[in-house]
């Protein structure tokens, strides 16, 4: 019998690429600032939460601003933000992910999103990825971001399965790190580079299956 019993996933380059939509608006909001904000300088805000995102971006660009002022260009970020994802479909879901989601429907696994996301619902809903979720924790349910293990902890207690039966699957360093403090398993999503503190590493939920569950929870006992 598998062990493993429910998996949490992150939305962001997990199920959906919505990487580049953050991107384009906080190259924007710098832009409005005066400044540059390069692809590369948007590599440090993987996996960060809203505000400590903009707080790399005012450091790139040498600015301190007022928590009020602050609190604006989010909330404008956001909206732009927002506006870029209102026009994803199904199409936007990435390679594998819809099929592996399928299957652990098949297989009777639990399901829930854990993600830093405030807008996590619309992106499902526009993808179509809603009704395969047992559970959705998003941005609005947490008060501490990843490497915390809230968003998983919570994930795994609103399934009703404990944390050591169930499987992370993440793209970002600070997830994989969230993930084992929770005392899951975990699936890296990407480079073995920068994702090796992972159980496994994979560069799709195409190369992922519940065989492959079944051999991670084994080699772990």
């Amino acid at each position: 019998m598998n062990p493993i019993q429910a998996c949490l996933f992150d939305l962001d380059g997990v199920l959906v690429d919505t990487a580049k939509y953050h991107y384009l608006a906080w190259k924007r909001l710098a832009a409005e600032l005066g400044f540059e904000f390069t692809e590369q300088d948007n590599e440090k805000l993987k996996g960060v939460s809203r505000m400590a995102s903009l707080d790399i971006l005012l450091s790139v660009g040498g600015l301190q601003l007022e928590d009020h002022v602050k609190q604006e260009l989010a909330e404008r970020k956001n909206n732009w933000y927002v506006e870029y994802i209102s026009q994803m479909d199904a199409s936007e879901i990435l390679p594998g992910a819809l099929e592996f989601l399928q299957q652990c429907r098949a297989n009777g696994l639990k399901t829930a999103l854990g993600s830093a996301s405030k807008n996590a619902p619309i992106i499902l809903r526009n993808t179509g990825l809603t009704p395969y979720f047992d559970a959705i924790i998003d941005g609005t349910r947490t008060t501490s971001a990843k490497p915390d293990p809230e968003v998983f902890l919570l994930g795994a207690s609103e399934l009703g399965v404990a944390p050591e039966a169930c499987v992370v699957f993440e793209d970002a360093e600070a997830g994989i790190e969230a993930a084992r403090r929770a005392g899951m398993r975990c699936v890296g999503i990407g480079s073995p580079d920068t994702l090796g503190q992972a159980d496994r590493v994979v560069s799709s939920l195409g190369d992922v299956s519940v065989a492959l569950l079944q051999q991670i929870a084994a080699s772990a006992e």
